[in-house]
């Protein structure tokens, strides 16, 4: 049954991650190389901005129908999107490639507080908890990776419109597999009484609101989720700025930044949820801190005395692997902690109450920061 869970939850989060790699590696290459303006490439990212907002529309989601429903609305939705941007010529009709991609990042925004509600409800214990969670973080990544690296080499060979109806193909099966998942099957009564007894609720927000702000936890958890992104975003963004100053060049950059960084996080994500099903979440979060907390000092060491050597290079890309590392490893256990929290919450509002919390994970989804 957990090896269900696990594989129903990766699929919904590696297709919610293909949108996010398109927008930000696939398309600013193609759509240069067909000659769209630096400009007109970088307005783009105001289409990320259903992911800022979806935590207004949360309570919909968590209160009318049930996550079966709007899962398979959602996916089949992209994928006939995906039909439809095939027909597209992206050359020519800019204004219908940013419909189309506006569309896709709706349905997924949507997509994501589904299937976040989905995963609330499915994970028990702060074993599957972690095993879950691992897989919601490593899906998101592997699915990005998949659009904005796979998918270069499909539409080199095969076009524009072939790579669009291979990703419909991809959501149409994705759909149809959730409508069969029999991991779902228990929820249709218990979702049906909901929709009706919160339906007044929907049309109250402030009722809403004020249920979500008295779930234990959910203050502090909320400060801790964005002061600790903060801080870790700083770290992550300014230190290969340091590298590339001191005679790192940007292709090298871009190998041990972009490649390797990337495989050292889904690596971290992935140890995270193995230490979760072992040991308690709050000796964890404790020695990883302490780990974090060495990490930075010896990347800030290095800052002051880096110099143009094989060595000091070398240490400087240990200490950048280390951090994508940690910081994967840290990504997994605050997204338990989050939904640890959200699970003390009412089922009517616990898909809310996750993306209250992870309000910073949408504008990192957004574009604005970058997941770890």
């Amino acid at each position: 049954m957990m090896n269900d869970k696990l594989v129903f939850l990766g699929l919904l989060y590696f297709i919610q991650g293909i949108p996010y790699g398109l927008q930000s590696s696939l398309l600013p290459v193609y759509l240069r190389g067909a000659g769209h303006s630096l400009t007109r490439i970088s307005l783009t990212k105001i289409l990320y901005f259903p992911w800022v907002l979806k935590v207004l529309w949360a309570p919909l989601v968590d209160r009318t129908g049930t996550k079966r429903c709007w899962l398979v609305g959602t996916v089949a939705g992209l994928s006939l999107t995906c039909l439809v941007s095939a027909a597209i010529s992206p050359d020519i009709q800019y204004m219908g490639v940013a419909g189309s991609l506006l569309a896709m990042n709706v349905l997924a925004s949507v997509q994501d507080i589904a299937a976040d509600g989905a995963a609330v409800r499915l994970l028990r214990g702060q074993g599957e908890l972690g095993l879950g969670n691992t897989v919601q973080v490593v899906g998101y990544k592997a699915g990005s990776v998949f659009a904005g690296g796979g998918l270069l080499a499909v539409i080199d060979v095969a076009g524009w419109g072939w790579m669009f109806v291979l990703l419909a193909c991809v959501y149409g099966g994705v759909a149809l597999f959730v409508w069969g998942a029999p991991v779902l099957d228990g929820e249709s009564a218990r979702g049906q009484g909901e929709g009706r007894r919160g339906s007044k609720d929907v049309m109250q927000p402030w009722k809403v609101w004020r249920k979500l702000l008295s779930v234990p936890g959910t203050p502090w958890t909320m400060f801790y989720v964005l002061t600790y992104k903060l801080g870790e975003q700083g770290a992550i963004t300014m230190f290969p700025l340091f590298l590339l100053d001191h005679h790192m060049t940007a292709r090298e950059l871009g190998v041990w930044n972009g490649v390797v960084a990337m495989a050292f996080s889904i690596c971290g994500s992935s140890v995270g949820g193995f230490l979760l099903s072992q040991y308690s979440i709050g000796m964890l979060m404790r020695r990883v801190f302490m780990m974090r907390t060495v990490s930075m000092v010896f990347q800030s060491s290095l800052l002051v005395v880096l110099e143009p050597s094989p060595l000091m290079k070398g240490m400087a890309v240990l200490s950048l692997s280390l951090q994508h590392f940690i910081a994967g490893l840290i990504t997994t256990l605050t997204f338990t902690t989050m939904m640890n929290c959200t699970q003390r919450a009412e089922e009517s509002i616990q898909a809310l109450s996750f993306h209250f919390l992870g309000a910073e994970r949408s504008i990192r989804a957004s574009g604005l920061w970058e997941r770890s």
